[in-house]
């Protein structure tokens, strides 16, 4: 039986979709068989990034009963998907969103659910349908406020949360420091992306940033979520980098390892 992931973020702008992306591409690298899906029902844009345009059977058709789900699957390179419609979008009602994606547990190892970026019903469908939570969130105190509201109003729907994914991160003093993201939101940060145009470059050619440039920081950090996701152990080739994190492990390390034993023993 597969799992279902949602990944939310209260805010535009910190790259959520390309993070599920990217986790995406990761996951399937490890030979899981994978699903995207576009719970922004209001302003989709997963589509738009893989170059899935004007489909002709979308997740709004499957909500108002007018398609069934398998007949919205795109299959992509790397990972299928399931867009919603970008133009002329009829009035649906996302809380039986849950009930449509049960069966494809089924067929799918990880099904990832890029949410809405406002505090709506189409948040919430994704935190009823998913059976763990992982937010997007960047260095700086408005999305902070906003990731702080999102964790709240999940923990009382009593979805599990993962862990955050701390996006297009510069390194600098005058981000907030992992230790203050982590004591506010009181949740543990899983991976950190570096700021990276790369992504920026990706999003022009509708490829996974990942697969754009494998070797960055950033798509070594998307493998190693993708791998404590799913109880695989990871490790890059060994460079500098790896021997210094392996001396003085960083945070994000060290929650992988603790979510890896309380998740997989």
């Amino acid at each position: 039986m597969g799992k279902i992931i949602g990944v939310l973020s209260l805010k535009g702008g910190v790259g959520k979709t390309s993070s599920v992306i990217s986790l995406g591409s990761c996951l399937s690298d490890f030979g899981k068989k994978v699903l995207l899906v576009d719970c922004n029902f209001s302003a989709p844009n997963l589509g738009l990034h893989l170059n899935v345009i004007n489909p002709q059977k979308t997740l709004h058709h499957v909500l108002e009963r007018s398609a069934n789900i398998e007949e919205t699957i795109h299959s992509l390179e790397h990972f299928d998907i399931i867009p919603s419609q970008i133009f002329n979008e009829p009035k649906v009602n996302p809380l039986k969103l849950r009930d449509h994606l049960k069966p494809l547990k089924k067929i799918y190892d990880i099904i990832l659910l890029d949410s809405s970026p406002a505090l709506n019903e189409e948040t919430l469908a994704t935190v009823l349908a998913s059976d763990e939570l992982l937010f997007v969130t960047t260095p700086d105190y408005p999305t902070l406020a906003t990731t702080l509201k999102a964790v709240k109003f999940a923990k009382e729907r009593g979805t599990p949360i993962s862990g955050l994914v701390l996006n297009k991160v510069y390194g600098k003093n005058f981000e907030l420091s992992l230790d203050e993201i982590e004591r506010t939101v009181d949740v543990p940060i899983l991976a950190v992306i570096p700021h990276d145009l790369n992504v920026a470059k990706s999003l022009a050619n509708f490829s996974p940033s990942n697969k754009f440039n494998p070797k960055s920081r950033g798509s070594v950090e998307y493998k190693k979520l993708a791998a404590v996701l799913i109880g695989e152990k990871f490790r890059p080739s060994f460079g500098f980098r790896e021997f210094f994190n392996k001396v003085t492990p960083r945070r994000e390390e060290i929650n992988r390892e603790i979510f890896y034993k309380s998740v997989f023993g």
